[in-house]
């Protein structure tokens, strides 16, 4: 779901977008443009004057600001029970408001200010709840964490085409998940378990390939996904779901192959071609490799 607002529109977003949005006093400064997804909503907010502005957040969702442009001449932000910060330059910055939490924050901006926000389910998928056990969010304002911001960018940027898969978000909002729990001074748990990848890793990753079922997955792109090396993330997948990551994904392109297989109205050459086979050749050998059946026998059996 994609979500607009503009000058006076931010009354219609309020209505649309739950939970309530990051408030900005005067509204029609600031151009807004949200999109929606289970447990993660991810919001854009572009300043289009510079006309002094106070904002305000409090709500039972978790919020993330990732600020790319953020300078004023003057101003103060805070998030309840913590200290005052008058920091001119937050440009780079993030700040994370728990869920229940309030944030305040005004200011005489030196340039067009620039940010994206996440709000975050805390019952939502974004988080493992074994990871969450006994651990309570700390508020924490303008501070800067690579991997953390890296995470955020990609989230932003697939979201907001709205035409990245729930999948593929979803595996990215797990990641972002981990990665405000390490910021939390939780131990990492990048590190590979004696039983495999951890429950976030597997997870992203399952997620990440039913997104890309007509796509060539890179080992080097779910590694990254998981925080491991290559060579660590190949053998701990492996232990997670008993085979190595490329038959998982040609394992998973055939299951999805067999459920269009059983709708007549889909022709065995487009079910090729969705699941990112050049050939229609290629496809069917790789599917009687599979099953033992070509697609046309399979069909025949099921129908």
């Amino acid at each position: 779901m994609q979500l607009s607002a503009s000058a006076d529109g931010q009354a219609a977003l309020r209505l649309s977008f739950n939970p309530l949005p990051v408030t900005v006093e005067p509204s029609a400064i600031v151009e807004r443009h949200a999109c929606a997804w289970p447990g993660l909503h991810v919001e854009t907010m572009a300043a289009i004057d510079r006309t002094p502005f106070n904002c305000h957040y409090s709500a039972s969702w978790h919020l993330l600001i990732a600020a790319q442009r953020g300078e004023r001449i003057a101003g103060e932000s805070m998030i309840e029970g913590g200290p005052r910060s008058s920091l001119r330059n937050f440009t780079g910055l993030l700040t994370f408001v728990p869920a229940g939490y309030t944030f305040h924050g005004w200011q005489t901006p030196r340039v067009l200010t620039q940010a994206t926000c996440f709000y975050i389910d805390p019952d939502g998928p974004v988080f493992d709840r074994d990871s969450l056990a006994d651990i309570a969010l700390k508020p924490r304002l303008f501070f800067e964490d690579n991997e953390l911001w890296h995470v955020a960018g990609q989230l932003k940027d697939a979201v907001l085409s709205c035409n990245a898969s729930h999948r593929y978000a979803e595996a990215l909002g797990v990641v972002l998940g981990h990665e405000l729990i390490r910021v939390n001074d939780v131990p990492s748990q990048a590190s590979v378990p004696r039983g495999g990848l951890s429950g976030w890793q597997r997870k992203a990753v399952a997620e990440y390939i039913e997104a890309n079922l007509g796509e060539a997955v890179r080992l080097t792109d779910m590694a990254q996904l998981a925080r491991l090396s290559p060579y660590h993330f190949a053998r701990a997948f492996k232990q997670s779901f008993g085979v190595p990551p490329h038959r998982y994904h040609v394992g998973r392109r055939i299951a999805r192959a067999k459920d269009l297989l059983t709708d007549p109205a889909n022709s065995v050459t487009g079910i090729a071609r969705e699941l990112g086979f050049a050939e229609t050749s290629s496809f069917s050998a790789t599917f009687r490799r599979v099953t033992g059946a070509s697609p046309s026998d399979f069909r025949r059996e099921r129908i």
